[in-house]
């Protein structure tokens, strides 16, 4: 007995979770994966492609190659170019004789517009971060502290049975204080249950995070129609006419009216505004399948911490609908599952539940931790059952000896 109960302590010593070294409020994630990813798209991708259109106008210098006169001088041609440059104006010649203007701005402030964009992008982030991040923190170091708590509180449980059967003199005192607590639920720690019960009745971070999808959403959307819009004024259009009879050159003789030019880097802008948009375009619907994942519940976690006394949502059937602050913590969880330090111990006791030959007789962690510690094959036979069996069927013929001989 000694050697059983020697074994038996060791076990569930080894079972029970360390105390967590250091804090971990600043290990845990208040982003999503995939909204971290999306954060890393829609922010990084204008700011990558503004950096590469300055550094291919630092390389090239000019942005523009106006053909001036072969009489012009090198200071009247680069005069030129940059009265091109300024103006961007681009004129077509009407059966009239006169000419129409065309501005073509779109040009010169494209690489501040991806500034723009950007900074625009990491608004719905920003949102999040002051609006729903505090108490979000907050909620995730409490439920998962008590997560890890109830597990080891279940352990300890299992621990002092073991003591309590080891110096207890009549083994039937021990299963009936046993069985007097399995009836007053002696085993539950609500706390946490009725915390997370709660929480299907705040929609504060499900409306702050449905907010901030939509707000992305908008965002792209209108980042979209803006490239669209460019392309639309611009397209073809990197060889245009340009007059040049002003300051300088206004009273030169011999100065054409129109000179032709061309864009240098409109390569360059025709594959970034093509490349951000079809991006943009093909985040849209990823942005409006994470808002549909919050449509049903997320519960793999729910059904590994069933093993737990005091989480019962999914037996009782607690849930509710799934849009409420709930459904946003469990995916929040999920995100910081390596934090959960007792997700791995319950995630193995599940998959030994599963095996186990007698697993209809296992409800929670404490009654697997009971039978682990061979506490239920030391359970004595009770009285009721012995009388039963006095009184079954097959006993008749053993018990007629004995009633003639009293008779005798």
């Amino acid at each position: 007995m000694s050697i059983a109960y020697t074994a038996g302590n060791y076990m569930l010593s080894d079972a029970l979770l360390p105390d967590p070294s250091g804090s971990r409020a600043k290990r845990l994630h208040l982003e999503l994966p995939c909204d971290r990813i999306m954060k890393f798209v829609t922010v990084g991708l204008p700011l990558f492609l503004v950096s590469l259109m300055f550094a291919q106008e630092f390389s090239t210098g000019s942005q523009i190659s106006c053909f001036s006169p072969s009489n012009f001088t090198a200071e009247q041609s680069d005069f030129a170019d940059a009265v091109c440059w300024d103006s961007l104006l681009r004129y077509d010649p009407e059966t009239a004789g006169d000419a129409a203007s065309k501005s073509l701005w779109v040009f010169k402030v494209f690489p501040y517009s991806l500034l723009v964009i950007a900074v625009a992008m990491y608004l719905p982030y920003l949102l999040w971060k002051y609006a729903a991040a505090p108490s979000l923190h907050c909620d995730l170091l409490f439920i998962i502290d008590e997560l890890d708590k109830s597990y080891n509180r279940s352990i300890r449980l299992v621990q002092y049975m073991v003591d309590l059967q080891h110096t207890e003199k009549d083994p039937d005192d021990f299963w009936e204080e046993f069985d007097l607590a399995r009836s007053e639920r002696y085993f539950e720690f609500p706390l946490l249950e009725r915390y997370l019960t709660s929480k299907q009745r705040s929609h504060y971070l499900i409306v702050i995070y449905v907010l901030r999808n939509l707000f992305l959403l908008f965002l792209l959307a209108v980042s979209c129609l803006y490239l669209g819009y460019c392309h639309v004024q611009v397209f073809f259009q990197d060889k245009f006419r340009c007059s040049i009879k002003a300051g300088l050159l206004g009273e030169e003789p011999g100065v054409p009216d129109w000179i032709s030019c061309k864009l240098v880097f409109f390569s360059v802008f025709q594959v970034t505004s093509i490349c951000l948009g079809c991006v943009y375009i093909l985040l849209g619907p990823v942005v409006l399948y994470h808002l549909l994942q919050l449509c049903q519940w997320d519960k793999r976690l729910l059904s590994i911490y069933e093993m737990l006394p005091a989480f019962d949502l999914l037996s009782k059937k607690m849930l509710t609908c799934p849009f409420n602050d709930l459904n946003i913590i469990l995916l929040f969880l999920r995100a910081n599952i390596s934090e959960v330090k007792s997700f791995s111990r319950l995630s193995v006791l599940c998959t030994l539940k599963d095996i186990s030959p007698n697993k209809e007789n296992i409800d929670t962690v404490v009654d697997f931790m009971t039978l682990f510690a061979g506490l239920e094959l030391a359970k004595p036979k009770r009285h009721s059952n012995a009388n039963e069996n006095l009184l079954h069927p097959d006993n008749e013929i053993d018990m007629k000896p004995a009633l003639e001989s009293k008779e005798n």
